[in-house]
């Protein structure tokens, strides 16, 4: 505990310990990485890894805090609206974990969908990418999970999801690629069913970057 001014103060990691949430077995965590570090030859005693199990396991709390979430409950406030055109918001930013190595993939979602009678506020999409990438996975079943989520909660006549990610795993081991950027899509509904329609979008999505 920090002390400033005469008011206790809760120090960086007590605070970190505050957000973990508490659906995880931190203990456990701690015990199996102090393993890992004994398996690769180190010292988890040595000064400088006393704590590291610790503040792995609060990290893993942070970054699979989506496991313990409902992210439809984003989905749940709309508003009628006749506007039947493109709703899109692109370039939202996430992070997310690959299932197969444990190792981050990170870069950003275009979501797009068109209304059928109600509309949900843009920063509520953004929650859904948040929600929905915060655990273990693989880009493919991230990219359609948010897809069906708002073809379902939002009755829209369309939805399109696009993911663009730079995958640690290809990045810092395996074929060790830098640059490559991995690209998946949902399209559902009338995006998929009406070509200019998918033209249309194609071209909100990425006509100024070309």
């Amino acid at each position: 505990m920090l002390i400033e001014q005469g008011i206790p103060m809760a120090s960086p990691d007590e605070r970190e310990d505050d957000q973990a949430d508490h659906r995880v077995d931190c203990g456990r965590i701690e015990r199996a990485v102090r393993e890992i570090l004994l398996a690769v030859g180190e010292d988890p005693d040595r000064e400088g890894l006393r704590e590291t199990p610790a503040r792995v396991a609060r990290m893993y709390a942070e970054l699979f805090s989506g496991l313990h979430e409902d992210p439809r409950v984003h989905l749940k406030k709309f508003f009628s609206e006749k506007y039947d055109e493109i709703v899109l918001v692109r370039d939202i930013s996430f992070n997310s974990m690959c299932e197969h190595h444990m190792l981050p993939f990170m870069g950003k979602a275009h979501i797009a969908y068109l209304p059928n009678g109600r509309v949900i506020g843009f920063s509520k999409l953004v929650r859904v990418v948040e929600s929905v990438s915060r655990k273990p996975q693989v880009q493919e079943r991230m990219t359609e999970t948010i897809a069906d989520l708002l073809l379902s909660e939002l009755q829209a006549r369309g939805v399109a999801v696009v993911v663009e990610a730079v995958h640690t795993c290809m990045t810092i081991r395996g074929v060790r690629k830098p640059g490559c950027v991995c690209i998946t899509s949902a399209i559902k509904g009338a995006f998929r069913k009406n070509p200019s329609t998918r033209a249309e979008l194609m071209t909100l999505s990425y006509g100024d970057r070309r």
